[in-house]
């Protein structure tokens, strides 16, 4: 005798029914398709990553042991590009000169940017409005482009209509061909990247100082401690994790550097302002050697790798002390 089920007791077993399928359905997938599937989303930048960056990478290293010119057939040669660096008159240079301004970044760049962020975090500016004013300010540098940067630092440095001649000629002092002299065509450059990477240099000391408890300040100022004490004892000690990477990121960049002395000398007069990366552009885009022009980007490569690597080495043990 066949059991009968009432109206309202079918309407709860279809749901039922209907889950018991759906879990049936989900134990019957592969067991890794849950796991697969959210790299499935990432997967496109991987392959974007691998193709145009990883792959990029991993060639120049293999073609940097060889000597190729143009689209002519490699020549494996070992070691004999990195070893033609220490002989090439213009990667000393390039390197020299490359040195300086890395020197200039971290000794003259960053303590301007430290000071520039103590005066807008102190008393002489005061208003909360107005430090957001710098904020931006500072900021604004960084987000324009090298070419507009180069173009007015061109005007600027003009030898008949320039800025700075004209100011220098209205004190009484004589004027100067700052980017065709072989002394000054560096410095200028220096002097670019200051105006350029001194506000955001700033703004990374002041999101440091915003993180220092002020109740250490107040408590050194009770204790007897003067400015100057608690800036070196209290607030120096303290922003040593941004000192870091200030000193770090500004020497990778330094070493790096190739639009604005591009732009504004091509690393003249006489590889006065040569860098690095100009003199690889140069090998590998004029001259297309493309096997040095690898070698040379994998010895900035390593260079910028080594000296960071030093300067972690000394904040740690200046931290240990």
């Amino acid at each position: 005798m066949a059991q009968q089920i009432p109206q309202g007791g079918a309407a709860v077993a279809a749901p039922v029914a209907a889950a018991v399928v759906t879990r049936r359905a989900r134990a019957s997938r592969a067991p890794g398709t849950r796991v697969a599937t959210p790299y499935l989303f990432i997967l496109p930048f991987f392959v974007v990553y691998g193709i145009f960056l990883l792959f990029p990478v991993v060639d120049a290293f293999r073609l940097s042991f060889f000597e190729q010119t143009g689209i002519s057939s490699p020549t494996f040669i070992g070691l004999e590009n990195y070893r033609e660096l220490f002989s090439d008159e213009r990667y000393l240079k390039a390197l020299l000169n490359t040195t300086l301004y890395a020197l200039a970044s971290v000794f003259v760049l960053s303590p301007l940017a430290l000071g520039l962020a103590l005066m807008v975090r102190s008393f002489l500016v005061p208003s909360a409005n107005l430090q957001s004013f710098y904020r931006v300010a500072f900021f604004l540098p960084n987000i324009t482009s090298f070419v507009v940067i180069a173009l007015m630092f061109g005007l600027v440095f003009d030898v008949q209509y320039g800025l700075l001649n004209a100011f220098l000629d209205s004190i009484g002092l004589p004027q100067y061909n700052w980017l065709r002299s072989e002394a000054l065509a560096l410095p200028s450059i220096v002097l670019v990247a200051i105006w350029t990477f001194l506000g955001i240099n700033s703004l990374y000391f002041l999101a440091g100082l915003q993180n220092i408890p002020h109740d250490l300040s107040e408590a050194a100022f009770l204790d007897g401690a003067s400015r100057s004490q608690v800036f070196w004892h209290v607030t120096l000690p303290l922003l040593r994790p941004t000192i870091l990477f200030v000193m770090v990121q500004a020497t990778i960049f330094s070493f790096q550097i190739f639009e604005i002395p591009f732009l504004l000398t091509r690393g003249g007069p006489s590889d006065a302002s040569l860098t690095l990366a100009i003199y690889l552009y140069d090998v590998g885009f004029q001259r297309f050697e493309q096997g040095y022009a690898a070698a040379i980007g994998y010895s900035l490569a390593l260079i910028s790798l080594v000296l960071a690597g030093v300067q972690l080495v000394l904040f740690r043990t200046f931290s240990d002390d």
